[in-house]
């Protein structure tokens, strides 16, 4: 049985987390760490019988319970500062935390590299979304262009998501593999309202980002060619979709060696 500690236990994805590890007959929910519920029963925060299991103030938790794995679903600055300690201290991470740029990337490869721990860090951990992601990089190499709108709850800090961007990557990645030209370049002259056209993501793609109550998490891929369009849209309507692709996250980092970003070797593709 793997011994799991959750980093951020008290947020909405963590409680969620330790919910989805304590029904697993194969996972030990063995730590939950979250300074600002530090002290509170895990029952009263999760609804999970945690055999006595009090939330914890600090990361440092993880080694006192033994962990074999954490689970970060936190903010980018704090996942950082854990991913760090757990490369150092020997504790597989498995990571939801979008918000991190390439220059920690590249960080986060190098320790995970000389560290005998590993990491598997998504954007996403829904399987229908690494599936539209899928998707619409086989659509890449024949449409004329494309526009990415994700909108999410409204308690989201990042702008654009970590799904937007990278669904944007891996469609410049798929194009130009397939010696395909680059996007057609935005002939807008004017914008009557500044940003009215979205950021810019890799290759020049519209990036649009939409946050209001009620929504959870979601996101267009939007092609465009002469006479037609091609919409792949993924929406999640409960943070329990993302279970199923945390679990297999967890069940299979401590073979994978290093840093892998993203299901998608995980999923066989």
């Amino acid at each position: 049985m793997t011994r799991v500690g959750v980093l951020g236990a008290g947020g909405r994805m963590g409680r969620e987390v330790c919910r989805a590890i304590a029904a697993d007959p194969e996972l030990e929910l063995v730590a939950a760490v979250d300074p600002a519920l530090a002290g509170i029963d895990l029952r009263q925060v999760t609804g999970v019988d945690g055999a006595g299991l009090q939330v914890a103030s600090d990361v440092e938790d993880l080694e006192r319970s033994g962990a074999q794995v954490a689970v970060d679903f936190t903010v980018a600055e704090a996942a950082l500062q854990h991913m760090r300690w757990c490369a150092a201290h020997g504790v597989h991470a498995v990571v939801g935390t979008t918000g991190i740029g390439a220059q920690e990337h590249k960080e986060l490869e190098a320790l995970f590299e000389s560290s005998k721990a590993n990491c598997v860090m998504a954007a996403n951990f829904a399987v229908g979304a690494v599936l539209m992601m899928r998707f619409a990089e086989l659509a890449a190499p024949f449409m004329d262009g494309v526009e990415i709108i994700e909108l999410h709850h409204d308690g989201k800090l990042d702008a654009p998501s970590g799904t937007a961007l990278s669904t944007a990557d891996r469609l410049g990645r798929a194009r130009r593999a397939a010696g395909g030209d680059g996007w057609p370049a935005d002939r807008t002259a004017s914008e009557g309202v500044e940003g009215a056209r979205g950021g810019e993501g890799d290759g020049g793609i519209r990036i649009h980002s939409v946050r209001l109550p009620g929504l959870v998490a979601h996101q267009e891929v939007l092609f465009g060619a002469v006479g037609q369009s091609l919409l792949i849209r993924h929406d999640a309507y409960d943070r329990t979709s993302f279970m199923p692709g945390m679990i297999l996250a967890v069940k299979a980092v401590s073979a994978r060696r290093g840093l892998t970003v993203g299901l998608d070797t995980l999923l066989g593709f």
